[in-house]
């Protein structure tokens, strides 16, 4: 668990857009996936955070896809 919040903080930013409702959607950077587990696990985690309304996690490119509610989570890097 501690390397999974390891991985989350070294996320950064890579893209933000507005969507619908208010809602934003972010790309993330997830470095540090290792097994074909660890994008399930990163999305589990992601999705737990309040204001995360979706989360879909990609091996291959290493990336996380999130919308949120800008009022109730951010994404800092």
């Amino acid at each position: 668990m501690n390397k999974l919040i390891a991985v989350l903080v070294a996320s950064r930013l890579t893209a933000s857009t507005a969507l619908a409702e208010g809602l934003r959607t972010a790309t993330l950077d997830v470095t540090n996936m290792d097994c074909a587990v660890c994008p399930i696990t990163v999305r589990k985690a992601l999705e737990r955070v309040p204001g995360v309304t979706a989360a879909k996690v990609d091996f291959a490119s290493k990336r996380a896809e999130v919308v949120f509610d800008p009022k109730k989570a951010s994404v800092t890097h």
